[in-house]
This record gives C-alpha cells, structure tokens and sequence, in this order.
C-alpha cells in the first residue's frame, strides 16, 4: 500500500514463532496467550492468513496485523 509504514522486528538464529513475534512486539504477555490472541484477532503472514502459533517466521516475513505491518529481520 501507498505510505504504509512497516516496522522492523530484528531476531536471530534461522527464525522465530508466530507466538515469539507476538510477545516481542507486546501484543502478548506470555507465550501462553498466543493462541487466544490468534483465535479472535486476524493476523496475516506474506499476505496469507495464519493462526498457527508455532509458524515459523524467517528472514523478509512481513506480518499484518490491523492496519500494523512488520517486517523481520535477521540480524546474523
């Protein structure tokens, strides 16, 4: 989209869960919560919905959630 902002998440090692990404940019508390949040909330991963805590998340992923998007980054 035109002007959408995209903020970076930086992690390492080969990738990070769904549920991980989650807690890293405080839209969850705990790992725990990851599959109530999935549950009720709409959340887009490459522009294809996902509700799978345990997605694998790589290098260039970009996450939408509500008019949010995230892009990862490995920082290896």
């Amino acid at each position: 989209m035109k002007g959408e902002i995209i903020k970076k998440v930086l992690f390492t090692g080969e990738y990070i869960t769904l549920g991980q990404f989650l807690k890293k940019v405080d839209l969850i508390d705990s790992g725990s919560d990851a599959k109530h949040f999935l549950s009720f909330q709409r959340v887009y991963v490459n522009a294809e919905e996902e509700n799978r805590r345990g997605r694998k998340l790589r290098n260039q992923d970009q996450v939408k959630i509500g008019n949010e998007t995230w892009l990862l980054v490995n920082e290896n």
